[in-house]
């Protein structure tokens, strides 16, 4: 018997080899784990206020797919609450005389494209936060230079662009969800937020 023969045989026969292989093969299966869980991705699952887009010129991208491309002006980042039968305004969900969100989860997010005119003040182009202060008859919109946080809790006055009061008017139905949109054509364009019985108008014109 040769010597690579006799080799094979005892590393077979060999009580001490066969556990030594045994254990190989168990490290083995278990490296394979711990790199396939590494790779493995946990995916959150549907918010329940969803996140949503409002852009100024009013339906920016599907006018882009029909017409000449144009850049847009302005456009709105927010998230969408549902009333689900709860009354909104007044209670713990927009307190009156509090900052509210304007929507859900992070600040809702406003970004101009071309310098604008706010409430009379002059605001450069870039992304703001938008917050509001409802009450009964009318709601303060405030630009804010703070950008994502989560909710008002780190809300800074100092941080203010502009503070605009709004009169609210009435919606013809409940709106369900919170919804933004902008209306307007060209340098002239208007923020409409919606959410159950009420609406709050914000002008805005560009330069």
């Amino acid at each position: 018997m040769n010597r690579n023969v006799r080799n094979s045989f005892y590393l077979r026969q060999h009580p001490k080899n066969n556990i030594m292989r045994k254990f190989l093969f168990i490290a083995a299966i278990g490296l394979l784990f711990m790199v396939t869980n590494a790779e493995a991705q946990t995916f959150a699952g549907v918010d329940r206020s969803p996140l949503d887009l409002a852009y100024h010129p009013n339906n920016l991208p599907q006018q882009n797919l029909r017409n000449d491309y144009q850049e847009p002006m302005a456009r709105l980042i927010y998230s969408r609450p549902a009333k689900n039968g709860r009354e909104i305004f007044g209670t713990n969900l927009a307190e009156y005389g509090k900052v509210w969100r304007l929507g859900a989860n992070e600040n809702t997010e406003l970004t101009l494209y071309r310098n604008a005119t706010i409430g009379g003040v002059d605001v450069p182009a870039g992304s703001y936060s938008v917050a509001a202060i409802p009450s009964e008859n009318n709601w303060v919109i405030i630009i804010n230079k703070t950008l994502h946080n989560w909710g008002a809790y780190r809300y800074k006055e100092d941080a203010d662009v502009v503070r605009v009061e709004v009169p609210l008017s009435a919606n013809d139905e409940v709106v369900e969800n919170f919804s933004a949109i902008f209306t307007g054509e060209g340098d002239s364009a208007t923020l409409h937020f919606a959410w159950d019985k009420v609406k709050a108008s914000l002008p805005i014109q560009f330069k």
